[in-house]
């Protein structure tokens, strides 16, 4: 009969599949499911479900109960408890199968309802932010052409005057025309290439750390959490020095020098991001534990000129943003008082 686990490649698959025995032993799993019960195949295989799932899950008895019917079941929208206590909302089918003579196997199928909608979100966002960005150049010409007049206007009156007073006046239309550019251009976000070569993403974080806790002089608190296992792939490193030390100056921001900042990396498998499927995405994660983001600035955070910060030009994110698009990632964010994270998502290319 059929032994799945060595006939199929499970890992080809973009749900997330557990094949069990009859006993409800783990017997194989892609690495989308490895990454959905949080526990590694080799661990896995060999010990029972239970282990690694919450047995007060609403779905456990229809596993035996499609074991003894021998018939496909298929349940939407169910939750999911892990053993470290996260949730999931996922749809559920489940394929009873010959193993072999007198002996059923059960494949469990699992799509993540929850990340089928952070998929929409994100892909959402990203063609927002492309439409932003073919906005933001419009607006550009259309604002630096003007200007460029009236700095020349200023320059040609300031040569007519006499008056060294008057030509203060002159100055300062000059000085303002001039911020007033580079703030468009800042709007416009990075326009050169990206300089990509292999790159440690370790050896960036720690350079921005570095950074922040002189700026701090010490008084704030950075943790780190890094996957050592993460390997260098390739990016433009100033440019993501630039977008990671803008998310944590937005932390330090918004829990203050007395705060904690964490800083963490993973490794996604087989995760997708702006409706790209990749093998290997990069998860840095900026997490602070500041008074968070209200819910009417959240979905616009990202949005140039839009902060929550007086003292802020509102465009920091907006800039990390355009960068991990140029990289072919993004930024999420979720947000409650006391637990901040933007995640930084990056399709490793090794």
């Amino acid at each position: 009969m059929v032994d799945l686990a060595a006939d199929y490649n499970l890992e080809l698959l973009a749900t997330s599949v557990v094949l069990l025995d009859a006993d409800l032993h783990i017997r194989a799993l892609n690495l989308s499911a490895e990454n959905l019960l949080e526990v590694s195949a080799s661990r896995a295989v060999g010990n029972q479900l239970e282990e690694f799932l919450d047995e007060s899950n609403e779905w456990y008895p229809l596993l035996r109960q499609a074991l003894a019917d021998n018939y496909p079941m298929v349940r939407r929208a169910v939750s999911m408890t892990t053993r470290t206590g996260k949730e999931r909302t996922v749809d559920i089918t489940l394929s009873p199968i010959e193993a072999k003579v007198g002996s059923r196997s059960l494949l469990i199928e699992l799509n993540m309802v929850d990340r089928l909608q952070a998929i929409s979100r994100d892909e959402s966002e990203w063609q927002a932010q492309a439409t932003l960005k073919e906005i933001m150049k419009g607006v550009a010409h259309e604002v630096k052409n003007p200007l460029g007049g009236i700095r020349g206007a200023a320059q040609l009156l300031a040569s007519e005057l006499g008056d060294p007073a008057q030509q203060e006046y002159t100055d300062i239309i000059i000085s303002e025309v001039d911020r007033l550019r580079t703030l468009v251009d800042r709007m416009l976000g990075p326009k050169e290439k990206l300089e990509s070569e292999l790159t440690n993403i370790h050896e960036v974080t720690e350079h921005v750390r570095q950074l922040i806790e002189a700026e701090a002089k010490g008084s704030l608190a950075i943790e780190r959490d890094y996957d050592p296992s993460l390997p260098d792939f390739y990016a433009d490193a100033g440019q993501l020095t630039q977008a990671i030390l803008n998310l944590v100056r937005n932390a330090r921001q918004a829990c203050g020098d007395s705060g904690l900042i964490t800083l963490s990396t993973r490794v996604l498998r087989q995760f997708t991001v702006g409706g790209n499927r990749h093998k290997l995405v990069c998860a840095l994660k900026v997490m602070d534990n500041g008074p968070g983001v209200s819910e009417i600035l959240l979905t616009r955070l990202f949005l140039p000129m839009v902060t929550g910060n007086a003292k802020g030009t509102g465009l920091g994110l907006s800039i990390a943003q355009r960068i991990a698009n140029q990289h072919g990632g993004l930024i999420q964010v979720r947000s409650t008082p006391g637990d901040t994270c933007f995640t930084l998502l990056l399709p490793m290319e090794v």
